[in-house]
């Protein structure tokens, strides 16, 4: 019956390309994760007023992320093809996505996780500051605990936007659902491949919201 409706849907090539949009996807968002945590609190304890404080910096980091967080994504892949090929040794295939995905992700989330740290009442910070806390026991007692819900909620916007993104980078070869809707649904004219690509990744796209949701619920305190 579903091979009646669904004619053109190879099912082992649509699950091979499913782990190949996921892999790509959970491999980024990992490095995003850590990568962007770590901008994120370089821009805000740099920011006026807080524990590093220090305008160049914080005016070169925060210029950096503003470049790349505004660069098309599509734009971005072909920009970095050489600094991809000397990484990777290829600008085709899953590992080729990486470099493009992380750095097209990370500087997005930075602002996220800067947001996030903001939020967190200064009292906080300075009761910490003023019991003689180190910065490494305020960042790691303080900051990331009190901004966990904010963090959480931010890389599920950007898991998602990640997913989005694995979609345009297999359009020019990098494999997975993407990758597959463009080559055999828009390519071959098979309009059920697309149709079942786009499900599967809408799919994922649900499942990214409900646990981020989930897990931002149990930490938020408030």
């Amino acid at each position: 019956m579903i091979k009646h409706y669904l004619p053109n849907v190879d099912w082992l090539i649509m699950w091979e390309e499913t782990k190949n949009t996921l892999y790509m996807a959970g491999i980024s968002v990992v490095a995003t994760f850590i990568l962007g945590t770590l901008l994120g609190l370089v821009l805000f304890l740099t920011s006026k007023g807080n524990l590093w404080e220090n305008k160049p910096i914080n005016a070169v980091i925060s210029a950096i992320v503003n470049v790349f967080r505004s660069i098309p994504f599509i734009i971005l892949i072909v920009l970095l093809i050489p600094l991809t090929t000397i990484l990777v040794g290829s600008m085709i295939g899953e590992n080729a996505a990486l470099p493009s995905l992380i750095i097209g992700a990370a500087p997005f989330y930075a602002r996220m996780v800067e947001i996030g740290l903001r939020e967190i009442d200064k009292g906080v910070i300075e009761a910490a500051r003023s019991m003689g806390a180190t910065t490494g026991t305020i960042i790691w007692k303080v900051l990331l605990p009190e901004s966990m819900p904010a963090l959480i909620s931010g890389i599920t916007v950007t898991a998602i936007a990640l997913v989005g993104y694995t979609a345009m980078a297999g359009a020019i070869g990098a494999g997975g659902l993407g990758n597959l809707a463009y080559n055999y649904g828009f390519q071959r004219n098979q309009n059920d491949v697309t149709l079942i690509a786009t499900v599967i990744i809408l799919i994922i796209v649900f499942v990214i919201q409900f646990i981020g949701d989930f897990i931002t619920s149990k930490l938020d305190k408030r």
